[in-house]
C-alpha cells in the first residue's frame, strides 16, 4: 500500500480547508502529533510502522474543516463527530480504510459503543476505539497538543485531570497509554512553535 506523502496530504488540508486561518490551526496541530508520535514511537523502540504513524498524524483531523459555517466559526457542540467527518472525507477521496480510522479513532481514549449511547453522543452507536498499535500511538500523542485559541501544548498530569471527568476507566486508559508509550518532554517543540505549555 503507497501512503501519501507529506505534500499530498498537506494538499488535502489545502483543499477542504474553509480559510487559511483554519488551514494553519488543523494543520499545523497534526504536525505537532507527528512529531510527538515519531519522538515516542523511537524512544521506545515499539516496533510501530512509522510510516503509518507519520501519515495517520497528518490526517487524523482532517474532519474539523467541515464543522466551520458560513461564518468561520467552527461548531463547537458538534465537535465530536470530527472524527468521523475526517473518516467520510479520506474515504471519499479515495485513501484506504487504514487511513481513515486514524480520524474516526482517535478523540479522547476512544469513545465505546457505551459511551455514544450514555452521553448521548451524536453519532452511530458502536465503539470508536484504536485497535492497532499505530492508532493508539496518534491518540495519545493528540492528547498533548490542543487547538485553542490560542494553541496550547497540555502536559500528562493536565490532560489526566481532564479525561478523569469521563470517569476512572478513561483516566486509568491514559495512564495506561502513559506507561507504554511514556510522556514527551513538550518543551523543544513548545519553543519551536510559540505555544505554551499548560
Amino acid at each position: 500500500m503507497r501512503l501519501p506523502t507529506d505534500a499530498e496530504i498537506r494538499a488535502l488540508h489545502v483543499k477542504h480547508a474553509p480559510t487559511e486561518e483554519a488551514f494553519e490551526l488543523v494543520h499545523t496541530h497534526c504536525q505537532i502529533v507527528c512529531a510527538i508520535a515519531l519522538r515516542l514511537a523511537d524512544r521506545a523502540g515499539l516496533g510501530v510502522d512509522a510510516e503509518l504513524v507519520r501519515a495517520g498524524s497528518l490526517l487524523h483531523d482532517i474532519g474539523v474543516y467541515p464543522l466551520y459555517g458560513e461564518d468561520g466559526r467552527l461548531d463547537h457542540a458538534g465537535y465530536v463527530r470530527h472524527g468521523i467527518l475526517g473518516h467520510e472525507l479520506l474515504r471519499a477521496e479515495g485513501l484506504p480504510e487504514i487511513l481513515c480510522r486514524f480520524c474516526s479513532h482517535h478523540t479522547g481514549v476512544g469513545i465505546s459503543r457505551e459511551d455514544v449511547l450514555r452521553q448521548g453522543l451524536p453519532l452511530p452507536p458502536r465503539d470508536y476505539l484504536a485497535e492497532s498499535a499505530e492508532e493508539e500511538l496518534v491518540m495519545f500523542a493528540d492528547k498533548f497538543h490542543s487547538k485553542t485559541d490560542p494553541p496550547r501544548f497540555v502536559t500528562a498530569g493536565a490532560y489526566a485531570a481532564h479525561v478523569r471527568r469521563y470517569g476512572d476507566d478513561k483516566a486509568e486508559a491514559f495512564a495506561s497509554m502513559c506507561a507504554a508509550f511514556g510522556v514527551p518532554d513538550l518543551r523543544p517543540l513548545a519553543a519551536a512553535y510559540g505555544h505554551e505549555i499548560v
